[in-house]
């Protein structure tokens, strides 16, 4: 099967990494990773997918393959990154599916460039992420002791304690990505949620959409999620026995839901 990847050169001068999966003529569907990871947290998912969909993953700037660029960056330049790789690729609209970061970045999409999108998912994710302080303190912390200053406890918050034990592939490879990930690109991303507050706006999103919640999410909390689902007139709720990287923990039941709401 045909799977082209490269790099995509933001207005910005950001080289945002990509590849595809999946029939060429299929509907597109973007996947957009968490803060601290990579394209490769997508990995338990694609093969189902990559069946129905042609599956247009990336690198968020600072992250994987992507670039670093200098100084903090913003949401709206996350959701900017979004418009101008579907614009290089082709591609006028798409289904987004996003966690954490890319939820966030999925809603900002959804209230300002809607028309680029089919259905949209927003999972563990949250309209607004405070207190500012913390997030500026973390970005202190990585900037001056690197990214294995937080990974213990950033582990301890995206897994429950029992799958924690397990050491499964998809734990290690999480760990892995969030130890390569670059302090300066996660830092700069730090910048993007200390500052967002979509609670406002997120009522504009018109696409239907799916929220998925960790039913033992510490970092975007059920509440987070259903606040979501009762500004969105067009939203419905799945929650999952899970904490905050639900798709790591429950790949299956979350590519069930994420399937059953595309189809």
């Amino acid at each position: 099967m045909n799977t082209p990847q490269g790099f995509a050169i933001m207005i910005d001068g950001c080289r945002i990494a990509w590849r595809m999966d999946g029939p060429a003529d299929a509907p597109v569907l973007v996947l957009s990773n968490s803060l601290g990871t990579a394209m490769a947290m997508w990995e338990d998912q694609v093969p189902a997918l990559a069946e129905r969909f042609r599956v247009l993953r990336y690198d968020t700037r600072g992250h994987g393959a992507s670039s670093v660029m200098p100084g903090e960056t913003s949401l709206d330049r996350l959701g900017r990154d979004v418009i101008e790789l579907l614009d290089q690729l082709g591609i006028d609209t798409a289904h987004f599916c996003g966690l954490s970061l890319g939820g966030m970045t999925g809603q900002w999409l959804g209230v300002h460039a809607a028309e680029r999108l089919d259905r949209l998912v927003i999972a563990n994710s949250t309209s607004y992420m405070g207190p500012p302080e913390a997030w500026q303190q973390r970005m202190t912390v990585v900037r001056e002791q690197g990214m294995g200053a937080i990974t213990p406890a950033v582990l301890e918050r995206w897994f429950t304690s029992a799958f924690a034990v397990c050491e499964t592939p998809g734990l290690a490879r999480t760990r892995e990505q969030l130890l390569d990930t670059a302090p300066d690109g996660y830092a700069a991303c730090c910048a993007a949620i200390r500052d967002m507050d979509l609670r406002r706006v997120v009522n504009l999103v018109n696409r239907p959409t799916l929220v998925i919640a960790g039913r033992q999410d510490p970092a975007t909390p059920p509440d987070h999620a259903e606040a979501i689902v009762q500004a969105i007139a067009s939203a419905r709720l799945v929650s999952l026995e899970a904490a905050h990287l639900s798709n790591i923990e429950q790949p299956e039941a979350f590519t069930s839901a994420l399937l059953d709401f595309l189809g």
